[in-house]
């Protein structure tokens, strides 16, 4: 049997707003709701923001508390993921969240550029970072922009910052950081299987309209995929996306095309060696 798809929903992110797309969900009620759903279809991990009222985003312990606290009651043995990124906040309040103990987190380990600004990840801050993560053990999920990203989850590997086997995503299709190119992401997957060995779990997420195709590609090669409202509001160019559950839905339609099992929570969190289920 192929090795199962763990698919984790990137259920808000920091941009897409209602105007884009009212499905995109803001209160901790909502993201809650949209969480369960998007988990009932098959995701097993949930890639976490938070927003204020007015929809900006923020980096609030309080919000996340909240929200791990609805998605750990009403999705069992879902994992949580909190992101770090650098949209919702600035130096350490990033990561002001991560003493709430979260099975994992976001780690962006260089800067790159985006379509209007410069994605700083100052090495002061990816090592502070890191080692929030290690001490509240938490294993961190490491965001790729960038070819050197996964030469500095390396370095960091072996000088002890990042611990056990990194699971690492390729984020494709930003403009001005990665492109979204089927030969650039081999040469990725190749890389990453070079510097740490044939079995290291990788992911790959595709923004805006390239959301599908990286899903694909993923599936595919025998990768983890990630879907969600946070990269892509659309279902195509005139349909917009009626729920998070409904990206994750063509995914599961994908690993079912490809005869790839879609990754139970148990086993999405075997394979990343995370905790087990207390029962």
């Amino acid at each position: 049997m192929k090795q199962p798809c763990i698919i984790c929903v990137a259920i808000t992110g920091s941009l897409p707003r209602k105007a884009d797309n009212p499905a995109v969900p803001i209160t901790i009620s909502e993201q809650v709701d949209s969480t369960h759903e998007a988990f009932e279809a098959g995701a097993s991990i949930a890639h976490c923001h938070v927003r204020n009222n007015d929809e900006t985003p923020t980096s609030d312990p309080d919000k996340f508390a909240a929200l791990k606290e609805g998605i750990e009651k009403h999705c069992r043995g879902m994992i949580v993921q909190f992101s770090t990124g650098g949209r919702s906040g600035a130096g350490k309040s990033r990561g002001g969240m991560l003493p709430l103990r979260p099975d994992m987190a976001s780690l962006s380990v260089g800067s790159n550029n985006f379509p209007t600004r410069v994605y700083e990840n100052p090495p002061d801050l990816v090592d502070w970072l890191a080692g929030e993560m290690s001490s509240y053990e938490i294993k961190p999920e490491i965001e790729a922009f960038d070819l050197s990203h996964i030469f500095k989850a390396r370095e960091m590997v072996d000088k002890g910052q990042l611990k056990g086997t990194p699971y690492i995503q390729f984020v494709m299709g930003v403009k001005n950081a990665m492109p979204a190119d089927r030969h650039v992401f081999n040469y990725y997957i190749n890389t990453v299987r070079r510097l740490f060995g044939e079995d290291v779990p990788w992911c790959a997420a595709g923004i805006g309209r390239h959301q599908f195709e990286i899903n694909e590609w993923a599936v595919s090669a025998g990768g983890h995929a990630r879907t969600g409202l946070e990269d892509n509001v659309r279902l195509d160019r005139n349909t917009l996306a009626p729920s998070n559950a409904a990206l994750v839905r063509r995914v599961t339609e994908l690993c079912s095309r490809y005869e790839r099992p879609v990754a139970t929570c148990e086993e999405a969190r075997s394979m990343l060696g995370l905790k087990e289920l207390s029962i």
